[in-house]
């Protein structure tokens, strides 16, 4: 019986420090951290997260979302097909703030301006979500990622009593034109996205969708009022500011090496107009890019799960079928259907470029150079297969 009976009082201690430990004291502070871009495409973009310091518990620990699981089954299958769970990340402040500062990463922090409660309900959801059972979420790059989750997260934990206030400096803007804010117009992070994405993104954004960027969370959250018409923030600080700027090659951009590309194509027709004669291994290679470039282009859009990648007219140039009518170009002569395919490329080439003029879809302006020797190259094959 004494037995029973030590053994429920020391549970009842055990429980009763366990709750000490995760109940945060009066003088507790909640903010939100946002980390400035990196040097890689990955961390163009910035990240969010929260921090909660609590000296009287000993606790300075950061939460943030959007963390990977390397260890996950099939990963690059999954992260290709927009099927990769993320993680909800905790780290010591210490650590966080040594490996942003270590990686020249600016660093800003907003100190919350909530009660007592809603800060012990913002740390008991984040501490309830980083449970094993809890932490992974299906990532969306525009809609839940690492800065949308603050807002989320936010507006749950204080009962959606936030108003959040558009910044007077704010344009309006598309999807596309604000990734482009972050990887700029000619760089081969923008070419890349440029391509793989569609005419979804190329809508006008609202208001609050801008904060699927981190540094429009620190925008929207500096100007957020409480339900009680008070701001949301009480002091922001700069705890790391970034050294140095960079600086672009611009020899190595797009538009140069593309151009360079596009040259040489149309120097090779130029030669071949004058001789009379055909290329055969330059078709075969064009054909068999942009033949792939566009399978794809489908595979993004109809086979996975990136709502990002839907309605990608990139296909006007980079045409799948063509990586399928690659044996007619290595004959001596080809069939008279594939004289008249020719002429729809033609076709698909002046109707991206009416797409671009009108907006249904702003491409890659790498691209300009390519689109003009390929349109060059495919007439000058019309001309020259019917001539035969």
């Amino acid at each position: 019986m004494k037995l029973k009976l030590l053994s429920f009082i020391l549970l009842l201690t055990i429980a009763s420090t366990f709750a000490q430990q995760f109940q945060l004291s009066d003088n507790a502070k909640i903010s939100v951290i946002t980390i400035g871009p990196g040097e890689s495409l990955n961390d163009a973009f910035g990240h969010n997260a929260f921090r909660i310091k609590d000296q009287n518990r000993g606790i300075d620990v950061v939460y943030g979302y959007g963390e990977y699981d390397f260890g996950a089954p099939n990963f690059y299958l999954k992260f290709a097909q927009g099927k990769l769970n993320y993680l909800i990340s905790r780290h010591n402040f210490s650590s966080f703030y040594y490996a942003y500062t270590n990686a020249n990463r600016t660093i800003e922090e907003q100190v919350l301006n909530l009660s007592t409660e809603e800060k012990q309900n913002l740390f008991n959801f984040l501490e309830n979500n980083y449970k094993p059972e809890n932490r992974r979420y299906l990532y969306d790059f525009f809609y839940d990622n690492c800065a949308t989750r603050i807002r989320d997260v936010a507006q749950t934990t204080t009962n959606g009593n936030l108003k959040f206030i558009t910044p007077e400096y704010l344009e309006p803007k598309t999807f596309r034109e604000l990734i482009h804010e972050q990887v700029g117009l000619n760089t081969w992070g923008s070419f890349g996205i440029d391509i793989a994405l569609g005419s979804v993104i190329d809508r006008q954004a609202e208001a609050e969708e801008f904060m699927f960027l981190p540094k429009y969370i620190h925008a929207f959250f500096e100007t957020a009022e409480t339900s009680s018409s008070e701001p949301l923030i009480k002091n922001a600080t700069v705890l790391y500011q970034k050294q140095g700027t960079n600086t672009s090659n611009i020899l190595f951009s797009p538009l140069v090496v593309i151009g360079l590309v596009a040259i040489l194509v149309l120097f090779i027709t130029y030669k071949d107009y004058k001789s009379k004669a055909r290329s055969k291994w330059l078709d075969f290679l064009l054909f068999s890019v942009t033949g792939i470039i566009g399978v794809l282009i489908l595979f993004l859009w109809f086979a996975t799960d990136h709502s990002a990648t839907a309605q990608n007219y990139n296909v006007l140039w980079a045409f799948p079928l063509n990586i399928f009518v690659i044996a007619q170009l290595l004959k001596p002569e080809v069939k008279t259907w594939f004289k008249k395919y020719l002429k729809f490329l033609i076709i698909m080439l002046c109707l991206l470029t009416s797409h671009w003029i009108i907006g249904v879809q702003v491409f890659a302006i790498g691209l300009i150079p390519l689109l003009i020797a390929l349109l060059v190259r495919y007439i000058y094959l019309v001309k020259l297969f019917n001539q035969n």
